[in-house]
Parts: C-alpha cells; sequence; structure tokens
C-alpha cells in the first residue's frame, strides 16, 4: 500500500528528464508492464465466475459428466501459497532500486554543480584576445615545466604540428 502510494507521489516527467536514459527506459518498459498487469487484472475481476449448470443439463445428455464438474467446482479450494519470500525479495529490489536512485540523484547534482561552477567561469572569464602568457602560466603552471623539459632534451618542434599546421620554415 504505502509502495502505491510512494508510486503515485512520483513526477515521471521531471524523473524521466534527469535520469540516465537506459534507467529511463527501463522504467518505462516496468510501468508498460505494470499497467498491461493491472488491465488485465481489471478485465479478469469483470469476467463473471459462476458456471449455468442448469443450462448444461438441458443440452447434454451425460448427466454424470455436468455432475462430476458440478462436484469438482463447489470441492475447489485454491491452493494457499506463502509469498513471504517473494515480498521479501520484491522489498529488497525495491530497496536497491531506491538506494541507486538516491545515488543517481547524488551523482547527477554533484555534476549539475560542477556543471554550473563550470558555467560561471566561462561566464566570468576574460575573452581570448585579452589573455596574456602570465595569465596561462598562472592557469597552468605544467606547461612551464614541458617547455623547459623540452628545452634541456633539444626538443623544439611539437609533435603534430607540421601535420596540422604545415611547415612554414623557409629554409
Amino acid at each position: 500500500m504505502a509502495s502505491s502510494l510512494r508510486a503515485a507521489a512520483i513526477n515521471w516527467t521531471k524523473l524521466s528528464v534527469s535520469l540516465p536514459q537506459e534507467t529511463v527506459a527501463s522504467l518505462q518498459a516496468f510501468r508498460k508492464r505494470n499497467d498491461e498487469v493491472k488491465r488485465v487484472l481489471g478485465e479478469l475481476k469483470e469476467q463473471s465466475t459462476s458456471v449455468d449448470f442448469s443450462h448444461y443439463r438441458k443440452i447434454l445428455k451425460n448427466q454424470d459428466v455436468i455432475d462430476q464438474a458440478e462436484k469438482a467446482i463447489n470441492g475447489f479450494k485454491p491452493v494457499a501459497y506463502n509469498l513471504d519470500a517473494q515480498l521479501k525479495a520484491i522489498d529488497q529490489f525495491e530497496n536497491k532500486a531506491v538506494s541507486k536512485a538516491q545515488k543517481t540523484v547524488q551523482q547527477i547534482e554533484t555534476e549539475l554543480k560542477d556543471l554550473q561552477a563550470t558555467l560561471s567561469n566561462i561566464e566570468n572569464s576574460r575573452p581570448i584576445d585579452q589573455l596574456t602568457v602570465e595569465d596561462i602560466i598562472v592557469a597552468k603552471p605544467e606547461i612551464t615545466k614541458e617547455v623547459e623539459e623540452k628545452l634541456q632534451k633539444g626538443e623544439y618542434t611539437i609533435p603534430g604540428y607540421k601535420e596540422k599546421f604545415g611547415d612554414i620554415s623557409y629554409f
């Protein structure tokens, strides 16, 4: 009962936008199967379950068959199954799904914060034509180390530069 109340309270549109596509596809498939089962259950509940034995007594000559069928139907007792194990498994699955969903929400929130920070940095950054070499060295100090190492090794070319931009030397 509590699960159905929680499921009814879910905003599926918002959820489908914020989750990864494979999770959304799994949820939609589950919802589709659930809706189909509910529809079939409703149809089955609407069907009549009574048998008119008097009608069959008038039509059929073999009254023994009708007596046997009536005896079998009247003596039928549904078998009671212990569903505790299945319900426990469903609860465990639900708990795992909820914990995964919570982890996904936390991951998405973290990513959104990172994206907001990146967007803020982009919006507040200076145009590239106003940057100086000192600004780049402050932002990426490892560039200075790389340049010094290449100079010490005698490497004055950058791999792939000529292929990308061509050889501009006139010698």
